[in-house]
Parts: structure tokens; C-alpha cells; sequence
């Protein structure tokens, strides 16, 4: 029976004479060192089976020990003689006496600790991920009292392990908001895991923080649920960050609806008597659009400044001759759609003064003046002179349709003077 019970044993069971040779090692331990059969068993010395860092401690150590009080436990690495694989043993040593209660040799049971070897590394990493997490990750039994708390919870809610352990987690829990942890506790008691739960928890200085909850039973070696382990991850700034994406998309749809709508306007208010003609006219307003919103990148559309578009549009008519335009007025920053019908009027006034007005000649001028008054109101002055002979029109033009157009949709006014010097125009609006 006792030699059935050796044979079938997991465990290194062995025995060596007094002077270290193996004398029987069953075939779970010759397995474990790498050892084919009793033949080879009885070639080797037992102090082999070790790494060479053991060898000094078992005659130091162990064989001392195993002498004086009769048995040795401990941890040692075993050397498998095929791999050269050191291999993590718990070690028991203790003398085998003879009839005159001699000490005839020793036995050995060994017990391999690779695998929980193993299991502690993995507990050691798991343990180690758990603490460095940047989530917080937090334990309580089935009352809500907090049992595991890590420093990504510290760092999140405000409060030291110390202070948490022991504590309701509804110290976290705003109060308006404790009755979701008796609904989360009732699910985890049915079993339910409860994933990417969206919702806001309350730091130790009664800042709110906004969360995403993830919670999981937590069974104990039989089965029952014994309590709940929360992942908690803030989300604060991703919500934030969600918040300004969707306003930036709503002020891309505005803004990109005012511009559709003023190029449809543009281009359903573009009149020509040739086809060369309309493209052209079409063209150049589209341009003048394009042109300040290149203006509202720079400034990140929060506007663009009076005199750049003034500057801008009027550029190509001051090229050879600075003192034939001149341009004057406080710095004032037009909103996105004034700044598009201001920009519009320009090129309008511009083009018709490069066909039929003041700079359709040589020695025509052109002076721009606004003003700002302190109520929020911009009067804009266009003022041409030593141009050809100007007379009123019959009928407005479509340059001045578009204008008057663009300005009243921004509730503002426009007036023509058409003087026997030039045309002097002037736009009153609200900025």
C-alpha cells in the first residue's frame, strides 16, 4: 500500500544514503528532474538535482538542520538534468532511521511551486495593473462598503485609500443621484454585470465629475456573490471635448448655410447682357467671399478686421498710385456674415468705379472713412471724385441691388448720391 501510494504520488518523493547518492526517486520527481529511471537515479547525488546557488545552503544549511532537529522545509530550485531548466521547489528533508533508531538516510517529498509560482506572478502584475491604472477601480461587499480602493480612485474622487476603505461608496455619490446605487446593487445580487454606465460622481471637495461605470459581481470560491468591483473611468474632458465637437458642427452648418445663401443671392442677383460678362461678374463676387473667409481663418472665425477687407478689395486699384485711394478708420471687428456683406459691397462699389467711376481714370480718387459710434452702429462713407461726369441713373443697377440687398438683410440702410463728381455712398449698420 505505502509503495502504491509513492508510485502514484504528484510529488518528488525520494531517498539518499548518508553520503548523498540517490538511492529512489518515484517517477514523478525522476519526471521533475529530467531523470529516465532508477538506473539513472542511482548515478546521481542528490545535491545535483539543485542549482549551483543551493548547493552551499544545503550542507550549511539543510543537512545541519535535518541532524540536529529531524526535518527541513523551505524553498530551493531543482536543476532538471535534460534542459537545464531550474525549476522552483518547496523542499522536505528528514532522516530515515534504522531498528536502533540510527540514522540511516534521508527522505525527501518536493513539492513543484511553477505553477503557483506563476499564479503569484500573475497576482503580483494584476495587482500591480490595478494600482497603476488610471481608472479608478474600487471593490465593496454587498452593503456598499468600500473594501478595495486604488490610486486611480484617489486621483479621481480626492479620497485616500485610507479615508475610503470602510466607508458607504455613496461618499462618492452626489444626492441627487443615491438611488442608482440600491438599483446597481440589486442587479449585481441578480448577477448582472452592468457595463459603460454613463453618469456624474462627486469628489471629496464637492466638485462633480462626470463617469463611465462598469461594474461586475464579484463571487467568492463557492459561487455566491459576495460583492461588486466598479471600474470608474472620467470622462469629464471627453464629454467636454464631445460638447464642443457638436457645437463647432452646428456653427458649421449656420455658418455654411449664410454662405450658400449669400453666394445664391450673388449669383441669382448677377445680371449681364453676355454670358462672358455674367461668369465674370459671378466670378469676382465669389472671389470678394473667398477673400475675407480666408481672413476668418486667421482669426479663427471669430471675425475680420474693417480695414484688412477694406485693404484687401481696394488693393488692385492702389497698385501704381498709393494717393489714389485712401483709406481711413478705427480698428473694427465685423462678425462672420457683416463682414461677408460688407466685403460684397466693396467689390460692387469697386467694380463700378473701375468701369463707369472714379477709377476709370487716371487721375480719379477714391477715399473710404467709417466710423464707430459708441452704440454699436457703423457708418461707412464711399466717396469718389475727379472721375467722369456722373448723372443719376434711371433705374439701379445690379451692383447696387446686391448691395442694398446685402446690407438690409443685415438690417442695415444704404444711400446713393449720385454727385457730378462722383458717387458718394453710404451704409449705416448695426455691428
Amino acid at each position: 500500500m505505502l509503495a502504491s501510494l509513492v508510485s502514484a504520488s504528484h510529488e518528488f518523493i525520494g531517498i539518499a544514503d548518508l553520503e548523498g547518492n540517490a538511492l529512489f526517486v518515484n517517477e514523478a520527481g525522476r519526471k521533475l528532474v529530467g531523470l529516465p529511471d532508477l538506473e539513472a537515479v542511482r548515478s546521481t547525488r542528490i545535491i545535483d538535482y539543485f542549482s549551483a546557488d543551493d548547493h552551499r545552503r544545503i550542507l550549511d544549511e539543510v543537512l545541519p538542520a535535518v541532524r540536529d532537529t529531524g526535518f527541513w522545509e523551505g524553498e530551493l530550485k531543482f536543476r532538471n538534468f535534460q534542459t537545464g531548466q531550474l525549476i522552483p521547489v518547496l523542499y522536505n528533508i528528514f532522516p530515515v532511521r534504522d531498528s536502533t533508531s540510527a540514522i540511516a538516510a534521508y527522505g525527501t517529498v518536493t513539492r513543484n511551486l511553477t505553477e503557483s509560482k506563476s499564479a503569484e506572478q500573475r497576482l503580483r502584475s494584476l495587482a500591480s495593473i490595478v494600482e497603476s491604472s488610471d481608472d479608478a477601480i474600487v471593490s465593496k461587499n454587498l452593503d456598499g462598503i468600500i473594501a478595495n480602493w486604488n490610486r486611480g480612485a484617489e486621483r479621481i474622487f480626492g479620497y485616500t485609500s485610507d479615508e475610503a476603505i470602510g466607508q458607504p461608496i455613496t461618499i462618492v455619490i452626489p444626492t441627487d443621484r443615491q438611488s442608482e446605487e440600491r438599483k446597481i446593487l440589486m442587479r449585481i445580487r441578480r448577477g448582472e454585470r452592468i457595463d459603460h454606465f454613463e453618469t456624474v460622481r462627486q469628489r471629496k471637495d464637492g466638485s462633480l465629475v462626470v463617469v463611465s461605470l462598469t461594474v461586475s459581481p464579484v463571487r467568492n470560491a463557492e459561487g455566491q456573490i459576495v460583492g461588486a468591483s466598479k471600474i470608474a473611468r472620467d470622462i469629464t474632458e471627453q464629454k467636454r471635448n464631445h460638447e464642443q465637437i457638436a457645437t463647432l458642427a452646428r456653427e458649421a452648418e449656420h455658418r455654411s448655410k449664410n454662405l450658400l445663401a449669400t453666394v445664391q443671392a450673388t449669383v441669382m442677383l448677377s445680371q449681364s447682357e453676355t454670358p462672358d460678362g455674367l461668369k465674370r461678374a459671378i466670378e469676382g463676387r465669389i472671389q470678394a467671399l473667398a477673400n475675407v473667409h480666408s481672413l476668418f481663418v486667421n482669426t479663427r472665425w471669430i471675425g475680420a478686421d474693417l480695414s484688412t477687407i477694406a485693404a484687401q478689395e481696394l488693393a488692385p486699384y492702389s497698385e501704381k498710385n498709393q494717393r489714389r485711394v485712401r483709406i481711413d478708420g478705427p480698428p473694427v471687428l465685423l462678425e462672420p456674415d457683416v463682414a461677408q456683406a460688407v466685403a460684397i459691397t466693396l467689390h460692387e462699389l469697386a467694380t463700378n468705379a473701375a468701369k463707369y467711376g472714379a477709377l476709370a481714370v487716371l487721375d480719379g480718387e477714391l477715399e473710404l472713412q467709417w466710423s464707430h459710434d459708441a452704440d454699436g452702429r457703423l457708418h461707412v462713407r464711399w466717396t469718389e471724385s475727379s472721375g467722369p461726369k456722373v448723372q443719376q441713373p434711371t433705374q439701379m443697377g445690379f451692383g447696387g441691388r446686391i448691395i442694398e440687398r446685402m446690407i438690409a438683410q443685415r438690417s442695415g440702410k444704404t444711400h446713393f448720391d449720385w454727385r457730378a463728381d462722383g458717387l458718394v455712398c453710404e451704409i449705416t449698420l448695426k455691428v
